[in-house]
C-alpha cells in the first residue's frame, strides 16, 4: 500500500506532496482478466488512466477490476506514452485527484530521473562531487546487500539542455526499493555535502530481473561503477 500517498489524497495535500508520494511509491493500476489495462473516463469522457493506493481500495471502488498490478512512475509513463492518454486518476478510500501526465512528468524531470518520452544523455563524470560519490560508494555499498552495482553518471536531457548528476542503483528487491531510498540517505547526510553551484543528484532504482535490459544498455556505456563485493562461499568442513 501507497500509505504516504493515501494521507496526501485523503487530506487534500498540496500538489508537491502529492507528486512526490506518487513518484517515491506508484500506484495499483486496475487490469482486465486478460492482463490489460482497465481505464476509467474522466470528467470530460476522455479516458483516465486509474490508480489506486492498494489493492483493496481498487477492489472496493472498482469491483469490476480482475485485479491490480504495481506501477511504479516511469510504468505509468510509459503506459501513458504508449496509449496516448493525458491524464491520471489517483483514488483512496477517502479521497482523489486528477494529475495530468505532463505534470507528473516535469516532476521525475526535476529529480533527475528519465521520464517517459524524453531523451537522456548518459557519459562519464569528472565533477569533484562524481568522484566523492565514487569513493562513497566504495566504502559503503557493502552496507546494503540487495544493491548488487551503481553507475555513476552525468545525464543530459537532450530536449531542454540541462544536467545533473545521475545514480542508477541495481537492486535485488521490489521497487521502489528501501535499500536504494537508505543509500542515498547515508551518502547525503554522512558522505558528501552538496554545495552551492553544485549540480543536482538524481537517482533511479532498477530490478536486476524486470530491469536487465536497461541494466545490460548501462554497461556498454562506459560508466563508471561500483560494485557489490563477491560473496565468498562458506566451507562446510573444519580443519582436524
Amino acid at each position: 500500500m501507497n500509505s504516504a500517498l493515501a494521507a496526501a489524497l485523503d487530506a487534500q495535500a498540496d500538489d508537491s506532496v502529492l507528486l512526490a508520494a506518487l513518484a517515491d511509491h506508484g500506484v495499483f493500476v486496475p487490469v482486465h482478466a486478460n492482463g490489460s489495462v482497465l481505464f476509467l473516463k474522466d470528467s470530460d469522457g476522455s479516458p483516465a488512466l486509474p490508480g489506486y493506493v492498494s489493492e483493496a481500495c481498487c477492489s472496493d471502488q472498482l469491483p469490476e477490476s480482475a485485479g491490480a498490478v504495481h506501477c511504479d512512475v516511469l510504468r505509468l509513463l510509459d503506459i501513458a506514452a504508449q496509449t496516448g492518454v493525458g491524464m491520471l486518476s489517483l483514488q483512496s478510500p477517502g479521497g482523489w485527484a486528477r494529475v495530468p501526465v505532463p505534470l507528473l512528468r516535469h516532476t521525475m524531470r526535476e529529480r533527475g530521473r528519465d521520464a517517459a518520452g524524453e531523451r537522456l544523455l548518459l557519459r562519464p563524470s569528472t565533477h569533484v562531487l562524481a568522484i566523492a560519490l565514487r569513493q562513497a560508494l566504495v566504502r559503503r555499498i557493502a552496507e546494503f546487500p540487495a544493491i548488487r552495482t551503481v553507475w555513476v553518471s552525468n545525464a543530459r536531457w537532450v530536449d531542454t539542455g540541462m544536467e545533473n548528476l545521475m545514480l542508477h542503483i541495481a537492486v535485488d528487491e521490489p521497487i521502489p526499493s528501501p535499500s536504494a531510498k537508505r543509500l542515498m540517505e547515508v551518502l547525503l547526510t554522512e558522505e558528501v555535502v552538496l554545495g552551492e553551484g553544485d549540480p543536482h543528484l538524481g537517482s533511479l532504482a532498477l530490478n536486476t530481473t524486470t530491469h536487465a535490459d536497461h541494466m545490460a544498455e548501462l554497461e556498454t556505456m562506459g560508466l563508471d561503477q561500483v560494485r557489490a563485493p563477491e560473496k565468498r562461499p562458506q566451507r562446510w568442513w573444519r580443519r582436524s
